[in-house]
């Protein structure tokens, strides 16, 4: 019987879920009308990003 390592591609799952997360605050950044929505848009769009990247760091 031969033992092996599995490596799990979680911190690529999460990664690509809070992108996803931030792609869509960066939509609402451009297409909301008013200029409140906007700045959450780009608030949501950068933690999100934020979280993305640190996901990548963390689960490595």
């Amino acid at each position: 019987m031969s033992e092996g390592s599995i490596e799990s591609d979680k911190e690529v799952g999460v990664a690509l879920a809070l992108g996803a997360i931030a792609v869509v605050g960066a939509a609402v950044m451009l297409a909301y009308p008013g200029q409140l929505g906007k700045a959450w848009g780009f608030a949501g769009a950068f933690v999100f990003a934020t979280l993305a990247v640190g996901a990548v760091q963390l689960f490595d």
